[in-house]
């Protein structure tokens, strides 16, 4: 069944529209907002129901506050950045529940749009409450995903809210997120290739499952490399490994082995003796890593083979950095990586989470044909999961 989008709806005009959106933007410590890609990937979608002349009502979350009301999780600076990015007044309510919420709401005039304080105030929205998604709901007539970063959660203002909805949308955040997804994994031009890397294969093996039945060449790097190293025979030292799973990552190798997939792993790497940005370090093949010291990087050999992989790449689909890119003495193979995708001759896709950090720090964040804006979701759709947030908009969005 297909999504219906926002451009689909046949009147907006002076309509109420709950549109949920994810402005779960980092913050410092006076908080400021330190990178808005959130929300301003969501403008497409508001400039065109602003150009419609709806009444928009906002709801996101911000952190974790666990269902109580805590200032430093406030939607208020989120509400300050996007009156700026739109040149008017977004207000802030003072609950996202409640009489005075639905007053306001009651009081819109067309071209207004008004931000509801943090959703995750309330248990009831991550326990996918009815009465709380009813109480949302109150006073408004169209329902707009746009949150894609949160779509594999079953949550009161993701799922249990499109039930009290007669007409159910997404916006264009949500359709660029599932048109790249479909270009890469359902109707790829290929060679395609996967590079999957960060701390742990445990938060990744039925990623790599799934993949294993439509990749071309899946290369590995992080922390998750180690586990497959290890399970071949090569002493890591005391690089991260997770013991209980070295069985299943070897099992998954054979399977893309069997199938024909180019399986990459590390040839060096870069090895530290602490895990401190101060540590001794030095490159070594994974042959050589020293006992008690522990890898944090890929090294220059591994650079080089991963990047002559990419050469014939025709669609790459990353998640997870090379090594501690945090730290500037583990930065570099990540960096490196970005160079090589963001200049292949290949559709690019990047998925959420420290990978897009990686790609804004080494500023090449223009040359990715498409970066998401979800880490959990892109992972979730790279399982071969059907996300909760989107399997309500097929079965509602036509009814």
């Amino acid at each position: 069944m297909s999504i219906r989008y926002i451009d689909e709806i046949e009147s907006l005009a002076g309509k109420k529209l709950f549109m949920r959106v994810d402005f779960n933007v980092p913050l410092d410590d006076n908080q400021n907002i330190t990178e808005d890609t959130r929300i301003r990937a969501v403008l497409p979608t508001l400039n065109y129901a602003l150009d419609q002349k709806a009444k928009i009502v906002l709801a996101s979350h911000l952190g974790r506050p666990k269902g109580e009301r805590k200032e430093k999780y406030s939607m208020a600076p989120a509400a300050k950045r996007l009156s700026r990015l739109l040149g008017k007044e977004v207000k802030l309510a003072s609950d996202c529940i409640g009489d005075d919420v639905r007053a306001m709401i009651d009081a819109m005039q067309p071209g207004d749009v008004v931000m509801l304080e943090n959703v995750r105030f309330y248990a009831g929205e991550e326990k996918n409450d009815v009465d709380f998604a009813k109480a949302l709901a109150n006073g408004c007539e169209v329902y707009v995903n746009d949150a894609f970063a949160v779509s594999h959660r079953a949550h009161a203002s993701v799922e249990a809210i499109t039930d009290f909805f007669p007409v159910v949308a997404a916006g264009f955040l949500m359709k660029n997120e599932m048109n790249y997804f479909e270009k890469a994994m359902k109707n790829p031009i290929r060679p395609l290739v996967s590079i999957l890397g960060g701390a742990k294969v445990s938060g990744k093996i039925e990623v790599l499952e799934n993949l294993c039945d439509k990749v071309d060449k899946i290369i590995i790097g992080g922390g998750m490399a180690f586990t497959f190293l290890k399970g071949m025979g090569y002493n890591v030292g005391k690089s991260l490994v997770e013991d209980n799973l070295i069985e299943t990552a070897m099992k998954t190798y054979e399977k893309a082995r069997a199938k024909g997939v180019k399986f990459y792993l590390p040839v060096d790497c870069v090895v530290a003796d602490q895990f401190n940005p101060a540590a001794e370090t030095k490159v070594c093949p994974i042959q050589e890593i020293p006992e008690g010291w522990m890898a944090l990087d890929i090294g220059p050999a591994t650079v080089a083979l991963f990047t002559e992989a990419l050469q014939n790449a025709k669609t790459i689909v990353w998640n997870g950095p090379m090594g501690v890119f945090e730290m500037d003495a583990f930065s570099r193979g990540t960096f490196a990586m970005v160079s090589a995708v963001a200049n292949s001759y290949a559709l690019t896709i990047v998925g959420g989470g420290d990978t897009d950090v990686a790609v804004h720090r080494a500023g090449e964040y223009a040359k990715i044909s498409y970066i998401s804006t979800g880490g959990g979701a892109f992972l979730e759709l790279l399982e071969g999961k059907k996300l909760p947030g989107i399997k309500v908009l097929e079965d509602k969005g036509h009814k």
